[in-house]
């Protein structure tokens, strides 16, 4: 059931299905809920999943001209109150999604009961890659998406899923094309200036599951399995044939790793 709901003057539009343990799915960079559609139809039969587009994108307005991580994870506590959802929540997010996640465990820990982050880094961006954000947002405020979409899109998918499935390409692409650059602009603003949290990870007191894809470009599975090790306790799991989109590309893989999470 898509719902639309006002929060401190942002109009947000939610996928909010199923009845249980709330699981709420966080969509990446510059997407929006719809790249969750497999796991919403999977886990509603045991859960209440909320997957929200993300302030700006998809049928979200409140767009800004940037957006810090910060203000995402703010963003999401402020719809769990407007959902009425008292109980700390399972948060899964990818990419941009996990980013998200970081600060939203360190600055609404009593909301969580576990963290899935999957196909994310916990390092910030180097000089050069947030120089880079910068000079994108200015471009993609002049050219509209398609830059974007010409720059993301050869690194998010593993070779298997070009080659076989190009309804997925097709999805994501039409995503991107479809996002509002104002949004895509104050994303890549709030992306480049995000913490590093690997300080941190060592800190974190939740169950935490890790998701990799085995041909990831973006988020290397080697480099998210150096930062899982430094969470207590963690659960780290690699998909294979998957690229960024491991939701997408390899869906009942990602179910059952996240199923298997859940007990």
């Amino acid at each position: 059931m898509l719902r639309k709901i006002d929060v401190g003057g942002v109009r947000y539009r939610v996928a909010d299905e199923g009845v249980g343990p709330v699981l709420l799915l966080v969509h990446g960079f510059p997407l929006n809920h719809t790249m969750w559609r497999a796991q919403i139809e999977e886990f509603a039969r045991t859960h209440r999943v909320i997957a929200p587009d993300l302030r700006g994108f998809g049928g979200t307005d409140g767009a800004l001209y940037s957006v810090s991580m910060q203000q995402f994870a703010d963003d999401l506590a402020e719809l769990l109150e407007a959902l009425a959802v008292e109980e700390p929540v399972i948060f899964c997010g990818l990419s941009m999604g996990g980013y998200i996640a970081w600060q939203f465990l360190q600055r609404h820990p009593s909301r969580v009961a576990k963290l899935v982050v999957s196909n994310t880094r916990a390092a910030s961006d180097s000089p050069e890659a947030a120089a880079n954000r910068l000079k994108m947002a200015d471009i993609v405020l002049k050219e509209g998406p398609e830059p974007v979409a010409w720059a993301m899109m050869p690194k998010l998918f593993a070779q298997c899923t070009s080659d076989q499935c190009p309804r997925i390409i097709d999805e994501v692409r039409q995503m991107v094309m479809t996002s509002n650059p104002v949004a895509i602009a104050a994303a890549h603003r709030g992306m480049a200036v995000r913490p590093d949290v690997t300080g941190w990870l060592p800190e974190i007191r939740v169950p935490t599951l890790v998701i990799c894809g085995e041909h990831d470009a973006i988020s290397p599975a080697a480099e998210m399995q150096a930062f899982a090790g430094l969470i207590p306790g963690v659960n780290c799991v690699v998909i294979p044939n998957a690229g960024h989109m491991a939701p997408m590309e390899q869906p009942d893989l990602f179910n059952e790793a996240i199923r298997g999470f859940l007990g």
